[in-house]
């Protein structure tokens, strides 16, 4: 049984199975509707965290694919507290056909999958964003027409937004390139992983301190909160060591003339981005927002078809 937990235990082949689906699915949703392939089914979806995108793209996905979703709160299952993490897979995965979990933990989706008798998807976890990750592959590729040889400069946070980019990178042969102030890149575990996979790939991963170094000769420049959830209680020193690091008309002189912008959401205006560059023309961040519903539809289809 395949579960999507993290873009370093799918291979290559299977990761470009997705995409090319996604861009099917896409086009097949415009063209007046998907096909009911998952009629009869429903997601169990798990929410630790708040969720905006990630809730309405999967629910909504199932129903263009003929399924069903059920939305699951912090109050209604308190994973891990009230009842174990085992315990949850097991119960919930004898009444779906599939998991989706939003979640702090990794360890939780690991176990959720581990447990349970249906595939698990990582809706988001503390270590990694596949989902997300998978969707901005779609976006450059609409955009360039390839991914091999793109060069994206992600700045900012060295977090689980850009752990699943850099894999997400590697695996499809772009370069990676990532700035970050000291003592917030990403962990070295994954950076291990994403270069390991960037080198069997052909493509590059360099880390850096200085926002114009990643950013000289890049086709896409990414970025995501400087505060993610959890860590409120470091919101004063965060802004003082990223205020460098604030994605604006200034910094984007060093990449290309027609390189496009891309933030994961939710946007923190005026702090790692400009409203200038957010809502300008090159800005493709509500393309990529839409790009979460075609790519999960995709890895639903795959995984509960």
């Amino acid at each position: 049984m395949k579960h999507f937990l993290d873009l370093a235990a799918c291979s290559k082949e299977e990761l470009q199975d997705y995409l090319e689906l996604a861009l099917q699915l896409k086009a097949e949703w415009r063209a007046g509707g998907n096909q009911p392939i998952l009629r009869g089914k429903t997601l169990g979806m798990i929410f630790q965290k708040p969720s905006l995108r990630t809730r309405v793209s999967f629910e909504m996905g199932m129903k263009h694919l003929g399924g069903d979703a059920i939305m699951l709160g912090p109050r209604e299952i308190g994973l891990g507290v009230r009842e174990s993490v085992p315990d949850v897979a097991r119960v919930l995965s004898s009444y779906v056909q599939g998991i989706m979990a939003r979640v702090y933990d990794h360890g939780d989706v690991l176990q959720l999958a581990r447990f349970s008798r249906v595939p698990v998807i990582n809706g988001l976890s503390d270590d990694y964003h596949p989902c997300q990750a998978l969707a901005d592959m779609l976006t450059i590729h609409e955009q360039f027409g390839t991914l091999r040889g793109v060069k994206l400069a992600f700045v900012g946070d060295g977090n689980n937004v850009a752990a699943s980019v850099a894999l997400a990178c590697a695996q499809f042969g772009l370069d990676f390139r990532i700035a970050t102030p000291e003592g917030y890149e990403m962990k070295a575990p994954i950076r291990e992983q994403a270069l390991e996979i960037a080198e069997r790939n052909g493509s590059s991963l360099l880390m850096c301190t200085r926002p114009e170094m990643a950013l000289a000769d890049a086709d896409v420049i990414y970025t995501d909160t400087w505060i993610s959830m959890g860590q409120e209680a470091e919101s004063a020193e965060r802004m003082d060591e990223f205020t460098a690091f604030q994605v604006n008309a200034s910094l984007l002189r060093y990449a290309r003339p027609d390189a496009i912008v891309m933030h994961c959401l939710p946007a923190h205006r005026g702090h790692e981005i400009t409203d200038e560059i957010m809502d300008g023309s090159r800005s493709r961040i509500f393309a990529q927002a839409e790009n979460r519903l075609h790519a999960q539809k995709a890895i639903l289809a795959r995984l509960l078809a």
